[in-house]
């Protein structure tokens, strides 16, 4: 699994001109599921986010957890997270999940998150999404289940 995250001020995602899904202070999580990803590669992954320290402590050092903040989550599929640029400019994604083992990850990681996180928003599943997001710093990390 792969996930892109951005520490944010606010963020909200749209689809078809319409609020799906909106958030205060916290995190961005753009999240991809590969073809080799299961129930593990979730857990690993939610479990390395949560304990991310990348909210600033009374002294303006990044040293706090999204919890410890209470910050929201809004948890965002994007396959092209797997895109395949090795030979030739047009994508290919021969590498992410097919649509039903990227759906029920995808569904199973927001569920981690909800566990942990009191305010979690969610685009939808396959949908062509509009998101808007204020990056705070700006923050932003690159996470791969495979490289952990």
């Amino acid at each position: 699994m792969r996930a892109l995250i951005q520490r944010v001020s606010r963020a909200d995602v749209q689809i078809d001109g319409e609020i799906a899904g909106e958030i205060g202070p916290g995190y961005v999580v753009f999240l991809g599921v590969g073809s080799e990803d299961d129930a593990d590669s979730c857990s690993k992954l939610w479990n390395k986010i949560r304990r991310l320290r990348i909210f600033a402590d009374e002294n303006g050092k990044t040293n706090l957890d999204i919890s410890q903040v209470e910050g929201d989550c809004l948890i965002v599929s994007q396959f092209t997270l797997f895109a395949d640029l090795r030979r030739g400019n047009r994508p290919g994604f021969s590498y992410s999940a097919g649509p039903e083992l990227g759906k029920s990850l995808y569904e199973l990681f927001v569920e981690l998150a909800k566990k942990d996180i009191e305010n979690v928003s969610t685009g939808e599943f396959g949908a062509e999404m509009k998101v808007t997001l204020s990056n705070e710093g700006p923050f932003t990390i690159w996470l791969d289940t495979d490289e952990f």
